[in-house]
Parts: structure tokens; C-alpha cells; sequence
């Protein structure tokens, strides 16, 4: 059966609404400008959480626009910065489902063509309204033929177009949800990486902090094999705002807490500590999905460090890191998570690569002991897997090995490379 993706634009596909970005860029230098930001800002708002109709939002705030062509070139350059990180890192998804993907929105495709068509979407498959220009290039109004400028307008669109097959719908607001209300879409997934409207995630199969979340729940090509927001990172103490802000930002899920409440402990992916937090043995010993630790000042007597090598806990402290910036611990975190790189560890060989366009990362961590390795090639060798780039350090304790492939895996290599003898921990990164 025929599957089709509706993926909403603005606050999903991009970071902002794109209406409210042109406003600030064609009223710069208007006199009551925050007055007017204020109110095209209302009535997007009211209109995505299905306050108010959208055919009255778009008419209101098109009319405080006084925007022209110009003004569209300057958006467009300013949305191509401001595309979700998590669709910005999935064009191999984009491009092996090209025919299936339908951006559907109510804004206008004078700007959302140009930002999304560098995904391979295809412009027949680009459904938005269109503006009417004076001769000067003036925005003066909209085509209001169009469905997609009428209240309900997605469901009206979607009627007329009649796709045979399961249908899913990824967007942020009330109109979106209108598509799953209508039943004309199987599932409806309420995007949040930019904006939750609590009203709307409420009502949907699935709220999605990412894009990489949806597509890992639907089992697709994603270009990280385990979602970012699936990765819960505790902050412990008096850490700086910047530093939590940097891992937010990431994608991480995030708990401040001022104290270490025990019932993280067993879903814990990342720990960030203040200087003088301390994690005893048993704690660490129960910490099974546990990457990686930073410290704000000098980890040692505060962390066991055998214990964390011994259980792949890659640790990255002050005194190694040189701390000299407030995100650098967190920063060599999330360059951990993201790319395998543990340079500047306390407690592990240091190995730092870049990521190889096309390419399959899988990191495994393992006793150093002899054999291992060529354990590992002969998983690999007989699933038949390319390998373009294969990394190995050791210190006495482990063996830290990057292996880079350019062919697709299955889940029974994973298997299997988890049950090579001394093994420690494996992950796919990507």
C-alpha cells in the first residue's frame, strides 16, 4: 500500500512562522512595529490553536504586511538559515521518498519552494497559497480561490486530491490536526521541536520533538539510528544556563535537578554534574544506558573512573577539557553522542573523526583484550558489510573502535556485534 507524508512548514518544516519573519523584515522601519509584530504574532497564534478561524489570521495579517517582492527575497534567504535541524540533517529520507512527501501549508509558496526544494521535494508536490502583486511588486492580497486560504482548507485539499493509501500527518497546529480529525489521514504526529501547543499535542497519535522521533517510531531511513530526544541528560548542581541551553538546543532531553534523585539512574543516558557533586560506585554500577559524564571542575574523588571504563562511560572533566568556556564540557558531550569522538576524555582514548558523507558509523567498546577485533571484522565480513573507515585506540583497560561502512546493516549485525566476547557497549550513531 501506498504511503504519503503531509508535512506542515511553518514551526515544523522551519524554525518560525514565515508571516511573522517577513513582517519584521518589511516593517523595520515603521513606527509602530512592535505593535504590529504583535498582532500578525496573535493572530497566528489563535489561529493554530484553533481560536480563531485561519481564512480571518491569514486575511488580517497579510492585510499589516506591507510587504513587497523584495522583502520575499530577503525571507527566503533568512528560512533557508532557519529549516529544522532535524529535517536539515534527513535528506536521505527526502530523497528515497521524494514521491510520497506533500509539504501542505497555509502559507505561501513564493517562499516555501525555494527553502524546501534543495530536499528533493518536488514542486508538483508543494501545496500552498499564492500572493496577487500591484505592478510596483506590492503584496496586495492572495489568491482566495485557493482552499489552503479557507478555514478547514488542508481537509478540503486533501478531499479533492483522493491519495489512495495510509497517510500521515507531521505539523504543529490546529489545522493539522483537523486532517486526523476528518479521518482522512492514519496518524497524526504533533511537532514540537519549536513549538508545543499543548492544545493541539493533546489531541494527536504521537508528539514528535523531532523529526528524527517520527521517523524512528515509522521505521525509516533516518540519517541518526536513535532519536536525540530519546536520550535523557540529567543536570546536576549549579551548572551554567549556557551549557543546558547548548544540549537543549542539541536535541537532548533534558532534567534539571538540584540534587541526584535516584530514579534517574536507570534511564540515564548523559550526566552533567557542578563542581563538588559526587556519584558513588553503586550508583554509577547501576546506570546501564549511561554514555557519558561531564564535570564542572576536577572529576577525580568525585567519579570512579575505573568504574565508569569499565562500563564504557566516556568522562570529560575540567582539568583534561581545560575548561575555558561555559559550554566546552557540555559541548565535548554532545560531540560524543553525535559523533563518537572522545577527545579530551579523562578515562578514554582520545579518537576524533569527522563524519563521512554516506556512511554508516557503529561504535563499539570492549575489554582490551586480545582478538577482539578481529572478532568484530569477521561480524562485519560475513554480513558482507564495506567498510570505508575503521579507527581503534586502546588504554590498558578497553578498546575503542570506530568502524565507518557504506552498506545498510540489519538488526541481526547488531545482534551479533553486541554478542562479540568482551564486549562492553555498542551503538549505531548513524
Amino acid at each position: 500500500m501506498n504511503q504519503y507524508f503531509i508535512i506542515d512548514f511553518d514551526s515544523t518544516f522551519t524554525q518560525v512562522e514565515a508571516l511573522d519573519e517577513l513582517a519584521r523584515i518589511s516593517l523595520k522601519n515603521h513606527p509602530d512595529r512592535e505593535a504590529i509584530y504583535k498582532k500578525i504574532e496573535d493572530l497566528t497564534n489563535l489561529a493554530m490553536e484553533g481560536k480563531l478561524s485561519f481564512s480571518e489570521s491569514l486575511e488580517g495579517r497579510v492585510k499589516l504586511l506591507e510587504a513587497n517582492k523584495d522583502d520575499l527575497k530577503k525571507l527566503i534567504k533568512h528560512l533557508k538559515t532557519k529549516v529544522s535541524s532535524s529535517f536539515s540533517r534527513n535528506k536521505v529520507f527526502f530523497k528515497k521518498h521524494a514521491k510520497e512527501v506533500l509539504i501542505v501549508s497555509g502559507g505561501f509558496k513564493e517562499f516555501i519552494t525555494p527553502v524546501v526544494t534543495p530536499y528533493h521535494i518536488k514542486k508538483e508536490n508543494i501545496y500552498a497559497n499564492t500572493f496577487i502583486f500591484d505592478e510596483q511588486g506590492k503584496i496586495i492580497g492572495y489568491d482566495k480561490a485557493n482552499p489552503l486560504s479557507e478555514e478547514g482548507g488542508k481537509v478540503k485539499l486533501l478531499q479533492r486530491m483522493s491519495l489512495k493509501g495510509d497517510i500521515y500527518g507531521i505539523g504543529d497546529g490546529h489545522s493539522d490536526f483537523q486532517l486526523k480529525e476528518s479521518g482522512l489521514i492514519k496518524k497524526f504526529f504533533a511537532y514540537t521541536e519549536n513549538i508545543e501547543r499543548k492544545a493541539v499535542a493533546e489531541k494527536a497519535d504521537h508528539v514528535t520533538p523531532s523529526f528524527d522521533e517520527f521517523l524512528y517510531v515509522s521505521d525509516l531511513p533516518r540519517a541518526i539510528s536513535y532519536p536525540k530526544n530519546r536520550i535523557l541528560c540529567l543536570v546536576v548542581g549549579n551548572v551554567p544556563e549556557e551549557s543546558i541551553q547548548l544540549l537543549k538546543k542539541d536535541g537532548f532531553s533534558i532534567r534539571h535537578k538540584e540534587t541526584f534523585e535516584d530514579k534517574y539512574v536507570k534511564d540515564v543516558g548523559m550526566l552533567l554534574l557542578a563542581d563538588g557533586e559526587k556519584i558513588d560506585k553503586a550508583t554509577l554500577k547501576k546506570a546501564g544506558k549511561l554514555k557519558t559524564i561531564g564535570y564542572f571542575g576536577n572529576a577525580k574523588g568525585n567519579i570512579d573512573f575505573d568504574v565508569c571504563t569499565e562500563m564504557g562511560i566516556v568522562v570529560f572533566d575540567s582539568v583534561k577539557s581545560n575548561l575555558t568556556h561555559k559550554t566546552l564540557i557540555a559541548r565535548r558531550m554532545a560531540d560524543f553522542i553525535n559523533t563518537g569522538t572522545t577527545y579530551m576524555s579523562s578515562n578514554f582514548p582520545n579518537l576524533q573523526l569527522p563524519k563521512i558523507a554516506g556512511s554508516h558509523r557503529l561504535i563499539h567498546i570492549h575489554e582490551n583484550v586480545p582478538g577482539v577485533m578481529a572478532k568484530i571484522t569477521k561480524v562485519l565480513a560475513k554480513h558482507q558489510i564495506n567498510i570505508v573507515g575503521q579507527f581503534l585506540m586502546t588504554n590498558p583497560l578497553i578498546g575503542y573502535v570506530i568502524t565507518d561502512t557504506d552498506t545498510e546493516y540489519d538488526k541481526v549485525l547488531l545482534k551479533e556485534m553486541r554478542k562479540v566476547e568482551n564486549t562492553i557497549k555498542f551503538r549505531v550513531l548513524y
